[in-house]
Order: C-alpha cells, then structure tokens, then sequence
C-alpha cells in the first residue's frame, strides 16, 4: 500500500482519491491510503536518466510516478544556442507528459522534491508537504552549476543549465548589443562589447565559439557600432581546454578559437566577479556580460539518503547504480560518482542515458529474483563545435575536425533530440541560419534592469548619447 500524503484542496489531483467536501477539510495535512497492488517506483527528475529509466519500465509490472520540478524534457546540450538566439526553447524541450502519454503505468507531477526520508521511504515534494512513499526509488535530479563557495556570483555571473538560465543569457547578451548602441563614451560601449566566458569546458568552448558567429550575423542591424568587434574572453583555470578531449584536437580547438578572435586565458583563476568587471588576480577586465559555465554542483537531495558524497556533492553509489546499504535506491546522471573499467564516467548525456537504463534493468532483475548487472560506460564518442563549419570528434582511435566533425556533430544532435517535431524544427532553424547568417530569436523578454547599467529615467537629457530624433 502506498500512501499519499497531501493537503486536502490537493486530494482530487491525485488519482483514486475524491476531495473532501469544503465544509469538513481539515487544513492539516493528512494521511490517505491508496491501494498499491503492484511495487511502486518513484523517478525524480525528468532529464535523461530519469526519462530514459521511466521508459524502459513501460512493459513492467509496476506503476511509475516520475516528479520534475518542471512539466518538460530539455536536450540541454543544445541550450547554449538558445542562449544566443540561434534556437527557440521549444525546439529544445518537449512535453514530459507527452512523451509518456501512451505509457498506461506512468504517472507524471510537476512538483519540486524538498525531503527524502529514505528510512521511511518516502519523498516530500513542494512547500505544502504532500509525500509519495515508494518501493523503489530512481534519483536523478541533475546537478546546477557550482561557484566554488562563492554562490554571491550567480547573480552576476549566471549559468546555463535550465530553460530559465537560457532565458536568461539570451536577455543579457542581446541587451548587450542594446546598450553598446547607445553608450554615451568608447570605453561604456566596448564593455558592452566584452564576453567573458568562466570555463573551458564543452559549455564554455561552444559558447564562446558561437557569440562572434552571431554578433557578425547583427552587422547590418546596428548604426552607432560595429558588432563584428565584439570581444570575448574565455577564461580556464587549467592548462588546457576540453580536458576530455585528446591533445591534438584540444590544439584544434584552441586554433579554431583564435580564428575567432576568441582570447583563450589558460591558468586564469577568476578571483573576483563584479557588475562591470571580472578579475584574474589583480587584473581587472571591463564587461558588462559574464557567463558561467565552470563546475557542477549535484542536486542537495543526494546527501539526504545518508550515503557518502564527493566534493561535488554526487553520490558514491556501488557499481549496481544503488546506494550503499539500501538496494532499493538508485542513483543516476549527474548525481552520481561511479567508475566503469576505472576510469570516472563523465557527466554527459549520454552516460545519463546508459545510468538510466541500467538502473532500471537492475530494479527489473531484482524483481525477477535474477542478480544484478554493474553499469559498464560505452563512450559512443565526443563531439564540440566552435562556432560555423568548426568542430572535432573523437571516437577512440578515430580523431575528426573541421567540416566533417561539424556534420557529423549536426547528424548526431538532430538524431538524439526527443520528439519528430523538434528534430524538423532544429533542422529548419540551423539551415535558415546557415544560409541567411541571421538568428531568428532575437526576442528580449524578462526583468529590462541590466547588469552593470547605471542609467536612471532621471538622467540629465544631456548625457544621453547622440542619437537622431533622440531628445
């Protein structure tokens, strides 16, 4: 039997329990009984892993909740061209209900997981503090960006892992080009014009390759600067970008970001992160745009299961997928520290793919009284683009760039996005690009104060800039 804890206006929400008339609700939360005949699996997170797991348990004899704190999938390694205008968020995510609509044992809630009680089994999802107790739990909530104790910086410097980061970097970059055009002084508008980059991982490499691709894409549009001069910093702590990568494409990579015009700062520790400045020790940067893509931080809901955690907060999980001393929990995606043939596994998709699955092919073997198999990463490959007609890829021994690998990363994406419509959407979107070299989301919606701006509806008239008509 499965209990569903919930707030009485909430019970008609939940299937098989009416509501209790108005007149007699009690406004305590309350314990109502549901009978559960079959085990109950409980999936948080809707990303890969979870969406992958909760799809191989279609034919199963259980019944599936799968809670997201949002009501869509996100491909998000394509997020960062959202980020820049190249993509509309629809192409990119897809209904979690739709694409679970014909699977008769799933259930999909919209609701943000607060609390795990893994001794009790249940999980207490959003502030009102219903719970869904479980037989079988798959944790895979994903990780956010981490700022290495200096979480202050997130308003300044944002990153990109959701929808709504992507909304958001989408805002401050083509404000930019917005506020360079009427800066008033040469040194207000080349701040405007400067991108810094944190991070030189696959994230930070693409989004630094694609800003010069895009702004060249805004020449005509602007009369008072020249967006082809746009300047963008990348900035990596370490000696080297796209660590993953072999050391022959990484040097490609760096000779197509110089191309670019792209300056690539090695060994740069970011000390300091203000409004109109990002600092590399004493060295002080003007930008008004600062974007984060440097380290990952797990889902807080990983150290609540008791379990041991890494620096990054992922859980340690035995080679199962489960946490140590509860075989009934697993962990996947970026929630999880694990190794394959001992090497760390990487958090990237497709390993959140694999993890879901093997997650659900063990829970599926201990039903069946048959043991459990440990999660052995296959690595199909790893592919970057740095901007037009530039990628590399590499598949072992096979090492590709330029044209190829950028066809090749083309192919691949459009191959693994969820859903027909968003595969014929991307496809439209990029050829468009391709051949028009425009961007057809320029749309600037949200909160209009921008970072680093000082202009006020009271400024004198007189320090406004010269523009014509402009009184």
């Amino acid at each position: 039997m499965t209990d569903i804890r919930t707030p009485p206006e909430a019970h008609a929400a939940v299937a098989g329990v009416d509501a209790p008339p108005a007149a007699a609700a009690d406004r305590t939360a309350a314990i109502v009984p549901v009978p559960q005949r079959r085990p109950h699996v409980v999936i948080v997170g809707g990303g890969f892993g979870g969406l992958r797991a909760a799809r191989l348990l279609k034919d199963a004899d259980v019944d599936v909740t799968l809670v997201d704190r949002t009501n869509h999938h996100l491909f998000q390694p394509l997020l960062y061209q959202v980020a820049t205008a190249v993509l509309a968020p629809s192409d990119i995510t897809i209904p979690i209900r739709y694409v679970l609509r014909r699977q008769r044992n799933a259930t999909v809630l919209m609701g943000d997981v607060r609390r795990i009680d893994p001794d009790a089994r249940t999980i207490t999802v959003d502030d009102a503090g219903w719970t869904l107790s479980y037989d079988y739990l798959i944790l895979a909530a994903g990780a956010r960006h981490s700022y290495f104790g200096k979480d202050q910086w997130e308003e300044v410097a944002p990153g990109l892992k959701s929808i709504a980061d992507a909304y958001e970097l989408r805002r401050r970059f083509l404000t930019a080009f917005e506020e360079a055009e009427k800066a008033a002084t040469q040194e207000e508008k080349q701040a405007w014009l400067t991108f810094v980059i944190v991070g030189g991982g696959p994230t930070g490499v693409e989004l630094a390759g694609i800003i010069p691709d895009t702004a060249e894409a805004f020449r005509k549009d602007f009369r008072r600067i020249d967006t082809c001069k746009v300047r963008v910093v990348l900035l990596e702590g370490g000696p080297k970008v796209l660590a993953a990568f072999p050391e022959k494409l990484q040097q490609e990579a760096l000779r197509d970001l110089e191309e670019l015009r792209v300056q690539v700062r090695l060994d740069s520790i970011v000390t300091r992160v203000e409004r109109d400045a990002v600092y590399v020790g004493e060295e002080r940067i003007p930008t008004r745009t600062i974007f984060w893509a440097a380290g990952n931080a797990a889902s807080r809901l990983g150290a609540q299961l008791g379990a041991p955690v890494d620096r990054a907060g992922r859980v340690l999980v035995e080679p199962d997928l489960s946490v140590p001393g509860r075989p009934e929990v697993f962990v996947v995606g970026d929630m999880a520290a694990v190794t394959s043939e001992g090497k760390p596994v990487p958090g990237v998709a497709p390993a959140a793919n694999q993890m879901g699955e093997r997650a659900a092919r063990n829970l599926l073997a201990t039903l069946r009284g048959q043991p459990r198999q440990p999660f052995t990463y296959r690595n199909k490959g790893d592919l970057a683009t740095i901007g037009r007609h530039r990628a590399i890829a590499s598949f072992g021994k096979l090492q590709l760039e330029g044209y190829l690998a950028w066809f090749l990363w083309l192919f691949v994406h459009i191959l693994y996005l969820v859903g027909f419509r968003n595969r014929v959407s991307v496809l439209v979107q990029w050829t468009y690009a391709y051949f028009t070299y425009q961007r057809g989301v320029r749309l600037i919606s949200g909160a209009m104060t921008t970072v680093g701006s000082t202009a006020t509806p009271s400024e004198p008239p007189s320090t406004r800039p010269p523009v014509p008509g402009w009184k």
